[in-house]
């Protein structure tokens, strides 16, 4: 059962990957492509296995235990988070430039790249309709910056998500886990994906 899924989760993501690839009309070979999904998968597994899994069990015993709230709902969508976080830096590659120092177009605004991050599944769709928009910029997300960014972004969604704004002042410590636990793991999944790459 377990290579099944592995194989499944493998097979998934390369071919979504050499969708947009073929669509995009980027002149990257398929001996590359699963070089670099094999390599990407291979150790998203291990992290899963090996932090995200006993950490979650622990997150969820934690929260039962001290602060009698059910903790599975949010486990569950962080896990999510974490498989997405983790392939998250490559899919706004449909939008950078090919070559980094092309000048014929402006770059986008901080805002407008971030954007591109922040709501890549929304512009994968658009790019995946026939939809093509004119955005360009040089910004490849596989740095610390785009990363501190995407958790602070996490950190509010997980904020209007779990967290009471009525009850503010009230906010209980099993609220402010589950808060924090989006954030956690869209870390730990990019993390992941820029170790891979070789960004520290």
């Amino acid at each position: 059962m377990p290579r099944l899924l592995y194989n499944s989760l493998f097979g998934s993501v390369f071919h979504f990957f050499k969708t947009v690839n073929q669509k995009a009309r980027f002149e990257v070979s398929s001996w590359r492509m699963n070089r670099e999904t094999l390599q990407h998968v291979n150790l998203l597994i291990k992290v899963f296995k090996w932090i995200v899994f006993p950490a979650s069990l622990l997150y969820v015993c934690a929260d039962f235990c001290f602060f009698g709230q059910n903790a599975l709902g949010s486990m569950f969508l962080g896990m999510l988070i974490f498989f997405y976080s983790n392939f998250l830096p490559d899919l706004p590659s449909i939008y950078c430039r090919k070559k980094k120092y092309d000048r014929r177009t402006e770059d986008l605004l901080w805002d407008e790249k971030y954007a591109l991050l922040l709501f890549a599944p929304l512009f994968i769709g658009v790019f995946l309709c026939g939809i093509r928009l004119s955005w360009h910029t040089s910004e490849n997300f596989h740095n610390f910056k785009s990363l501190t960014i995407y958790a602070a972004f996490l950190l509010l969604l997980s904020f209007f998500a779990f967290g009471n704004i009525t009850e503010l002042p009230k906010i209980s410590i099993g609220d402010i886990t589950k808060i924090l636990s989006l954030p956690f793991y869209g870390l730990i999944g990019y993390l992941t994906h820029l170790k891979v790459d070789k960004v520290w």
